[in-house]
């Protein structure tokens, strides 16, 4: 679990560098043998969903964690990071909203500030 907090800070910090919007960390321990952690982020346009997921990628990777595998690349519409433990999904804003993944995972815990991870 110790490590799984790591990657989501890593994560989000990586997400936060480069202006990602509406960053979301939900916890999904309790309700799912899928990861420990979702996070979600925004970009505003495909060059900047790329970048996201670029940074993410790259600083993840360079502390040791392996990407498992990664969906949706070059669209810029909606793209999955599988680290294991946890689980990035970087979105344009009109595919943000159809989704809704925040309201299909409420029964997560919602952590409201990293710094409490």
């Amino acid at each position: 679990m110790e490590q799984s907090k790591n990657m989501a800070r890593i994560a989000y910090t990586a997400l936060e560098e480069k202006k990602g919007e509406d960053i979301k960390l939900i916890d999904i321990t309790g309700i799912s043998t899928l990861a420990d952690y979702f996070v979600i982020a925004s970009g505003t346009n495909q060059s900047q969903v790329n970048a996201l997921v670029e940074n993410v990628e790259e600083k993840l990777e360079k502390s040791g964690y392996e990407l498992k595998q990664r969906e949706g690349y070059g669209l810029g519409n909606w793209v999955l990071l599988d680290f294991g433990d946890i689980i990035i999904h970087v979105f344009d804003e009109d595919n943000r909203l159809f989704y809704d993944l925040e309201r299909i995972w409420r029964d997560g815990k919602l952590i409201e500030n990293i710094d409490n991870l």
